[in-house]
């Protein structure tokens, strides 16, 4: 007799239609892998790390994916075309100049729409928990009290994760950064988030860090996260992919 097929709970909540995966960064400390190939197309158990985002963007029902695209940025454009289904795809180009993270969400925002978006990293690689992470954070977002709601994970399982964490949360949900130097704070982001058009306000010209819209978000208390119950790790060298997929193999 066949086992029952588990189905993940729906926590209800509009998932965003549109999503952002930031895919220009050059990987230097992932070389000499991206001597040849940008960093989103390493490949971890047999798929790149850009597979796996759109494995969950495409489970999480994301209609169209905007993806920046720099170094290595033709390898990139063509595994999009020939490798992507069931996901409009359109690329914002920054060739010429790498805007970084803020940067690339500021040049890319008159693709993205009006509406609340997703905007997901594409080297790191995370599974889901009993609930689709992607709708989780979909059913928590609440428009009227937040301009970021950022998917954390706790320090002790942030996978390969060689910095200090990055963020405390407060009783409401509400996110601020690491206190005191040196101390390490007790939640990672993971590169998975929802995010407001109204975010990326008022941004600088040329390449800035995220941290800018990141930091008045905060101090204007609309800046939110949310704890994610699957896996995550980090790939940010080599060595990293080895240990990622021994942890995969021992579930």
């Amino acid at each position: 007799m066949s086992r029952p097929r588990y189905i993940r709970p729906d926590p209800g909540g509009a998932v965003p239609r549109t999503a952002m995966v930031m895919a220009a960064g050059i990987g230097k400390r992932m070389r000499p892998l991206t001597a040849t190939r940008p960093k989103p197309l390493v490949e971890v158990k047999g798929r790149t790390l850009l597979d796996h985002t759109f494995d969950r963007l495409r489970a999480a029902g994301v209609a169209r994916a905007v993806v920046n695209v720099h170094y290595l940025a033709d390898a990139l454009e063509a595994h999009l075309r020939h490798r992507v289904h069931g996901i409009e795809v359109i690329v914002s180009d920054e060739r010429e100049q790498l805007m970084e993270t803020g940067g690339g969400l500021a040049k890319a925002l008159p693709l993205l729409g009006e509406d609340p978006f997703l905007v997901v990293n594409s080297d790191n690689l995370w599974l889901d928990g009993p609930t689709d992470a992607i709708r989780m954070l979909a059913a928590r977002w609440d428009d009227a009290l937040m301009d970021a709601l950022l998917l954390l994970i706790p320090y002790a399982r942030a996978h390969n994760h060689s910095g200090q964490g990055d963020f405390h949360l407060d009783a409401a949900g509400r996110i601020t950064g690491r206190r005191k130097p040196g101390r390490v704070a007790p939640f990672v982001f993971t590169g998975v988030q929802i995010v407001s058009p109204r975010l990326i306000r008022d941004a600088p010209s040329g390449p800035f860090s995220t941290n800018v819209f990141w930091s008045r978000a905060i101090a204007e208390g609309r800046a939110f996260g949310l704890v994610h119950q699957g896996f995550w790790s980090e790939v940010n060298e080599p060595g990293a992919i080895a240990r990622t997929e021994a942890l995969l193999a021992d579930g």
